[in-house]
This record gives C-alpha cells, sequence and structure tokens, in this order.
C-alpha cells in the first residue's frame, strides 16, 4: 500500500496502490507524493509522467478515517500541496483514470495536463456529502477546466457522473475503450516530440493561467528556440522528410 513510481524508456508512472479504499489517499500518502516528484523532475532520462491507479480505480479521494490530519491547516493542507507539487512537474503529465475518481482523486487529476479516462469510470466531488470545503487550489484549478457553471455544478450536488458526462463538462480530454492503449499512443507520440518544445508550451501555459510570465521567461524559451539544436534538427528533418531525432534535455 502507497505511491509507486517506475521509470522505463521515457515515461515515469506513478500508481497510487491502495486497492481496499479504491485507492483512497491516506496522510502518509499525500505527504510522500511531492517528495516522490523530485527524482523524476530532475531526472533527464524522465520526459512523460503517467499518474495511475492500481487494479480496478483511480483513486477514490482522500482516506476518509485520517481526513482531519489531511486537511489540518497547521501541517500546510497535505492534498493541496501534493496536487500544487504535480501540477508543477516541469514535464507533461497525464492521468489515466479507470474506475473511481472522486474527491481528492479528481484534485489529482485535475492537476495533471492531459486526462484520459476507460468507459466505465465514474467522477464525483464529494465535500457537501460530508460538511467541508474543497481546497481552494482545487477548486480554482477546477473552475479552469470546466468553468465556474460546471465547478458549481459538481461540487454542489457531489454525485457521481459518467465519464462521458465529464467530458461534456471539459474535464477529461478523450473517453476511449483501451485506456492502456491509448495513453501508450499518447506517450508514444510526446516521446516523438521535442521535450524544449514541451516544456516550454507548459510553463508559458501556465505561466499564463496563474499570472506569472514574465518577460524573460519568455525571452529565455523564444532564445532557446531559436538557438538551440531541437529548432536546428526539427528544420532539418522537415527538409530532408525523416523523423526528427531531438536531442535537447533539462540543464
Amino acid at each position: 500500500m502507497g505511491l509507486e513510481c517506475v521509470v522505463r524508456d521515457g515515461v515515469a508512472t506513478v500508481t497510487i496502490d491502495n486497492p481496499a479504499k479504491r485507492n483512497a489517499m491516506n496522510v502518509q500518502m499525500w505527504r510522500e507524493l511531492p517528495e516522490l516528484l523530485e527524482s523524476p523532475a530532475k531526472d533527464p532520462a524522465v520526459r512523460v509522467l503517467v499518474l495511475t491507479g492500481a487494479g480496478d480505480d483511480f483513486c477514490a479521494g482522500a482516506d476518509i478515517s485520517e481526513l482531519a490530519d489531511i486537511n489540518r491547516s497547521g501541517d500546510a493542507n497535505l492534498s493541496s500541496r501534493a496536487e500544487n507539487a504535480l501540477a508543477r512537474f516541469p514535464k507533461p503529465t497525464i492521468a489515466a483514470i479507470r474506475g473511481f475518481c472522486v474527491g481528492g482523486g479528481c484534485q489529482l487529476a485535475a492537476a495533471c495536463d492531459v486526462r484520459f479516462a476507460g468507459r466505465g469510470a465514474r467522477f464525483a466531488i464529494t465535500p457537501a456529502k460530508i460538511g467541508i470545503v474543497y481546497p481552494p487550489t482545487a477548486i480554482e484549478r477546477l473552475v479552469g477546466l470546466v468553468g465556474p457553471a460546471s465547478a458549481k455544478y459538481l461540487l454542489y450536488s457531489a454525485d457521481l457522473v459518467s465519464a462521458e458526462h465529464a467530458l461534456r463538462l471539459g474535464f477529461l480530454d478523450e473517453v476511449v475503450d483501451d485506456l492502456a492503449a491509448r495513453v501508450d499512443a499518447y506517450v508514444q507520440t510526446l516521446l516523438s516530440r521535442s521535450q524544449f518544445s514541451l516544456e516550454a508550451a507548459k510553463d508559458i501555459i501556465n505561466g499564463i493561467v496563474d499570472g506569472s510570465l514574465t518577460e524573460d521567461r519568455v525571452d529565455g524559451w523564444m532564445r532557446g528556440s531559436l538557438e538551440g539544436v531541437d529548432s536546428a534538427e526539427g528544420i532539418a528533418a522537415f527538409l530532408e522528410r525523416r523523423p526528427a531525432r531531438f536531442t535537447w534535455v533539462r540543464p
């Protein structure tokens, strides 16, 4: 039981493993996630991160028996710290969702860049069922994904919705029949692209969304684009009608 990170062929797969409780996150798991992400964030061999759950479910949220400790203000709200660490991960992140994705599970999924779900997946954000407040960081991120009206719809009712409904609301990017195959195909696409371009896009988009983007950050990426080895290789590959072999890695 806990969190596991396996790195293979450029992909770090983080698995939430607590199947007896539909992969609910306990205090130790929330505390462990930011630390677990540090190594793959710095590892030049890692180009993509996939977050998933063990067995039949993604994550049923916070372990209710430990909820007071998870949300204790003196501990800086463990779930928000974990969510923000995932959102700040510098490389593309993908949530691969099957089964239940509830409460804190939606919090983690929303912190990923892209969300794929199997057709049987079900989603709910449930604080209203137990009289607590969903973390403001998670509400802000939810509003950014689905808009204020749909965020209210989900938070007010706290009811389960289908994957297809979550897709219509804008919470998901795709609902697929074969989740593993689709995620693998998308990962392979990302591995074939310029890591420089992907990380630049993520940093610039995040900066636009949170208001932190500066001219210096933009200028740094643009200089790298004009002077970097990936741009030279990409242009050469296009002109020679061959697949590009990008080599940039984070310094």
